[in-house]
């Protein structure tokens, strides 16, 4: 009989490959794969948590009332990166360690990012949707060369982001409340006020976390201060952007276009968002490369057991 319990709540956590499950159990780990159905049900998703001593989570919301009857749990791992959808003074009250992987998906994020600026700039899926419909239209995008992209947030996957755009020959400024001088010389970009990058930016780029501060960042104050042919991207954290302000923002041509990858409610959002030619939407996807899966899976993997493994030399000492 295995001596911990693993109870898993991500929908993707050993779905590309099972390595991470078997690492578990080769490690004394019986680990329990919640449904959808139990997911979505929060009193059956907290009473699975009964006898738990970890549990992996991907961004569902993690909280008192999950949490109350979770007298056995060690740790939780989130299968990712940000670690907003977690309460952390609740955790810290009952002495639950909470782990995540930073490194875990920032060439893929990195990647589909410079992915969803090049598909609203040159309005790639509306023409290759143009095409099966037997529409053969040339319509005229916007180049990258020599234009200024904003990256608000310089962490791993803003400076991954930076890389990647001064290949394109685009000049950087960025925003970061803690701000990287080391990494702003070996990359070449400049640290700016955040109004400087709403008023000088052609393309925007979203890399930083979802917290009080940053909810609604991007409202429309900010969009009234950019440029009319500015495009955003945001493949961090919905809620950062203002979807509502957005929308109208869009509606009254503020702005050239946006692509989000991520909103305030997912997979719930305003569709009359979708009515726009320059707005572009993903599910959420930026992470999903299959690298980036098996690694996160095993790094998720490792800290579950590297916690039970202190856990319990403490509880011995």
């Amino acid at each position: 009989m295995a001596t911990y319990k693993v109870v898993s709540s991500s929908p993707t956590f050993g779905k590309i490959t099972s390595e991470p499950i078997n690492h578990l159990q080769e490690n004394d780990c019986e680990v329990m794969i919640l449904n959808p159905d139990v997911v979505n049900n929060r009193e059956k998703f907290a009473e699975s948590l009964k006898d738990a001593d970890a549990l992996v989570v991907g961004i569902e919301k993690v909280d008192e009332q999950l949490l109350a009857n979770a007298q056995n749990l060690k740790v939780i791992a989130k299968h990712g990166i940000g670690i907003d959808n977690i309460d952390l003074e609740v955790t810290n009250s009952k002495g639950i360690v909470v782990k995540n992987v930073p490194n875990a998906s920032t060439d893929a994020v990195a990647d589909y990012t410079i992915g969803l600026l090049i598909s609203a700039a040159r309005h790639i899926p509306r023409t290759v949707q143009e095409v099966r419909n037997n529409e053969w239209n040339k319509r005229p995008g916007l180049g990258f060369s020599g234009k200024i992209l904003g990256v608000i947030g310089t962490g791993r996957i803003g400076q991954a982001v930076i890389q990647r755009a001064v290949g394109f020959g685009m000049k950087i400024i960025a925003y970061d409340k803690f701000t990287n001088q080391e990494s702003a010389a070996t990359l070449g970009f400049e640290y700016k006020e955040l109004e400087e990058i709403y008023r000088q930016s052609d393309y925007i780029a979203i890399h930083t976390d979802l917290n009080i501060e940053t909810r609604h960042l991007l409202d429309f104050s900010a969009f009234e201060k950019m440029k009319p042919n500015a495009i955003i991207v945001n493949t961090a954290r919905g809620g950062i952007i203002n979807e509502e302000d957005l929308l109208m923002a869009l509606d009254e041509k503020m702005i050239a276009g946006a692509a989000l990858d991520v909103f305030e409610d997912e997979p719930d959002f305003n569709k009359e968002l979708l009515k726009h030619e320059r707005f572009l939407a993903s599910s959420h996807t930026a992470a999903y490369t299959y690298d980036s899966l098996e690694f996160m899976g095993m790094e998720t993997a490792k800290n579950v057991l590297q916690e039970l493994s202190e856990s319990k030399a403490s509880t011995h000492s």
